[in-house]
């Protein structure tokens, strides 16, 4: 990237362009995302991941329109149409649609009206009725009937045809035209009448018109589904006169010229055959990036939530998949998650069935047990606690997505002797214990706290996906000795073939005793080390600090510190998790400043500390088990399972969620559910509808 790249990056982001420059080397250098923000603060600025992957697609963005710009002029010097005026003309282009505008004309076509035109010798005609000038140009001399010009209106008419071809080319004239479909087009739906019996769904889309600066994510994307589907036909575009009104202004000067209704012709024909149809695809294509983008953002934000959701920690579990034909699948799983014994239970067959889970407790002193909430969940919760002892508590765990666990590749290596269905009950219980360690083995997409994930830029959602899980891994960091590869794949630096080789080398060679044992792993080079050891924790290890988010290139300023206070390191992080004063500012240098000792400080403090909330109980209400047993008015504890931008669904434990519509979230306006809404949050909510025969329940925060 060049100085005026950086300027640009920097005026775009609001941020400083020496920032920019320095986030820039270090990307270059092979440094992640989450080490950024973590460990080079000072270099920074402290800029948060959020800013620092705007950046980090800024920056891919401009390397893709630089290598498409150059594709460009090596082009036009092949055809030798470069010349140094033009080629600053592209250099100073910063948007991807400026750029085709401006290499539109040179841009090698396929035979059309206008290029036909051209070759029958009919471009001076198109010159003279352009110019507009005053003066007479005999028609006649046009006239070739062995080039196909049989007379003076063909000739007129293939002058009007280039005219049309170079006005839909006038980068200047789509640049505004562009505007106009961005500021003023309407976004609208209809039904085709042939299939609107089976368009039941699509309803609402019918007759449906918006403007485009307006519509919503959800609605938008619904639409372009209905289309892509072939139930509904979809345009975007301004009036018509208006954008014809405006090419006018731009060509035509002298109304009383002789060919001034011939103009407006081609300007009419330009419009509707050539620059219409062309912008109202680009103008289509940014609705849906943006539609897209809100999506996306949405998606994300449930994934961190239900990712970062209260762990139980390590607790002996017995999981349990419900299940009516088949029984119940159940796990007992030690409190480091590990496969202890299973069987299979059959509620209505009580006696045997308590039997066995009493046992199960007894022998393996069953802290807690989970029971996923899929069908019969609330059935089985209900004979579990008429069970169990009082203090055993039988929690309901979101089962979203562990029957594509059983089956996959993950649940296959870890269990390769397992039925899936006894896979599933193993991740619920696991789930329970660390669900941020269990739900990255899934693909967030069958979690189910999406919105129109399938329809939106896979490409687009995986990266943010991805920047999300990764995020969220390395906020919470990651306990090197009982680390999955998955989870270690997501640490920064490492990725799935580092991940494997560290389980590899701590299969052959046993626990890891530091962080520093790191550099034998095979392919762990020093760039990988730096990377990933500040999040990575090796619990019980001889130095204290490797169990913290201090990083080794840290360690000899902590002995310093410590050695200032005539103590040892342990006695240090007491001092620090006692409150004592330590003076930071002497320990201020070129390469540390504040913000990394504050840091420092606070993991002494709370070594490893995680940044999750504490783990809270949560039951339904007893006596409601399904979709028959609610009535209006009633008032009941309710999960969010998933936020839209048009509300959120809440289970309340009769096997189908309530929607909760933004309008009944508050009683003031909402502009977005997540002002007051959250993936896990905990609800008191009011029945306001039922409709039992589609299984839908309207819910209320404010009756």
């Amino acid at each position: 990237m060049n100085e005026q790249d950086l300027l640009y990056l920097a005026r775009l982001s609001g941020i400083d362009p020496s920032r920019v420059r320095k986030v820039h080397e270090l990307f270059e250098s092979g440094a992640t995302v989450p080490f950024i923000a973590r460990y080079r603060k000072e270099a920074t600025g402290g800029l948060d991941e959020v800013v620092l992957i705007k950046l980090r697609d800024g920056i891919d963005a401009l390397q893709k329109l630089h290598k498409r710009c150059e594709n460009m002029l090596e082009s036009l010097r092949e055809r030798e149409l470069l010349t140094p005026e033009l080629e600053n003309k592209f250099n100073a282009v910063y948007a991807l649609d400026e750029l085709e505008d401006l290499y539109l004309p040179y841009k090698q076509k396929r035979k059309t009206r206008a290029s036909m035109a051209r070759e029958k010798g009919l471009e001076p005609l198109a010159k003279f009725i352009l110019a507009q000038q005053s003066g007479y140009l005999d028609l006649k001399q046009f006239v070739n009937p062995e080039k196909g010009v049989a007379d003076t209106e063909a000739a007129l008419s293939g002058a009007m045809d280039i005219i049309a071809e170079d006005i839909s080319e006038n980068a200047g004239i789509r640049g505004e035209l562009r505007e106009l479909f961005q500021r003023h087009g309407m976004f609208a739906a209809k039904v085709v009448k042939s299939k609107a019996s089976e368009a039941a769904v699509f309803r609402d889309y019918f007759d449906y018109s918006e403007p485009a600066g307006r519509v919503p994510s959800h609605r938008a994307l619904a639409v372009m589904r209905g289309q892509e589907q072939g139930f509904l036909t979809m345009q975007l575009r301004p009036d018509k006169d208006d954008a014809n009104r405006l090419i006018a202004r731009r060509i035509i000067r002298n109304r009383n010229f002789i060919y001034a209704a011939q103009l407006e012709a081609a300007i009419e024909d330009a419009y509707t055959r050539l620059l219409q149809p062309s912008l109202e695809n680009e103008s289509v294509n940014l609705l849906k990036q943006k539609a897209d983008a809100e999506a996306i953002a949405v998606f994300v934000s449930n994934l961190k939530q239900l990712l970062l959701e209260a762990p139980l920690g390590q607790k002996r579990v017995i999981a349990v998949d419900p299940g009516f034909r088949t029984g119940c699948k159940v796990a007992v799983l030690d409190a480091q998650g590990q496969l202890l014994e299973h069987c299979v239970i059959y509620p209505e067959n009580t006696v045997a069935a308590a039997a066995a889970i009493l046992n199960a407790c007894k022998k393996f002193q069953t802290e807690v047990i989970a029971v996923g909430n899929g069908t019969a969940g609330r059935e089985t919760e209900v004979f579990l606690r008429q069970t169990v002892p009082a203090e055993i508590p039988v929690i309901s765990v979101n089962e979203s997505g562990a029957s594509i666990y059983s089956a996959g590749e993950v649940a296959r290596r870890e269990f390769p002797d397992l039925d899936l269905t006894f896979r599933s009950a193993v991740s619920i219980g696991r789930r329970l214990q660390d669900p941020l360690a269990e739900l990255i083995k899934i693909d967030p997409k069958s979690i189910g706290v999406g919105q129109y994930q399938h329809d939106v830029c896979q490409a687009a959602l995986k990266q943010s996906l991805d920047d999300a899980v990764a995020g969220c891994v390395n906020a919470v960091g990651v306990e090197l000795n009982s680390a999955s590869i998955e989870l270690l794949t997501y640490v920064s630096g490492l990725g799935p073939k580092l991940a494997e080789n560290i389980v590899e080398y701590r299969n052959i060679n046993g626990a890891f005793k530091s962080r520093a044992e790191l550099k034998k792993v095979k392919g762990l080079g020093p760039k990988a080390f730096e990377q990933c050891a500040g999040f990575l924790r090796v619990r019980g290890a001889a130095n204290p600090l490797d169990s913290s988010g201090v990083h080794p290139e840290s360690y000899d300023l902590v002995k310093r510190m410590a050695a200032d206070h005539a103590c040892s390191i342990p006695e240090l992080m007491k001092k620090a998790a006692d409150g004592e004063k330590i003076e930071l500012a002497r320990y201020v240098s070129d390469t540390t400043g504040l913000p990394t000792l504050q840091d420092i400080l606070r993991e002494l403090a709370r070594p490893g500390r995680d940044p999750r909330p504490e783990f809270k109980p949560f039951a339904f209400a007893e006596n409601v088990h399904s979709i028959t047993d609610l009535a209006l008015g009633m008032k009941l504890p309710g999960v969010v399972t998933n936020v839209t931008k048009f509300g959120a669904f809440v289970d309340i434990g009769v096997h189908c969620d309530g929607l909760l519509h933004i309008s009944k979230m508050a009683d003031r306006f909402i502009r977005d559910p997540q002002e007051v809404v959250a993936v896990h949050d905990r609800l008191t909510v009011t029945v306001i509808e039922i409709d039992r025969e589609r299984k839908r329940i309207s819910l209320s925060l404010v009756d």
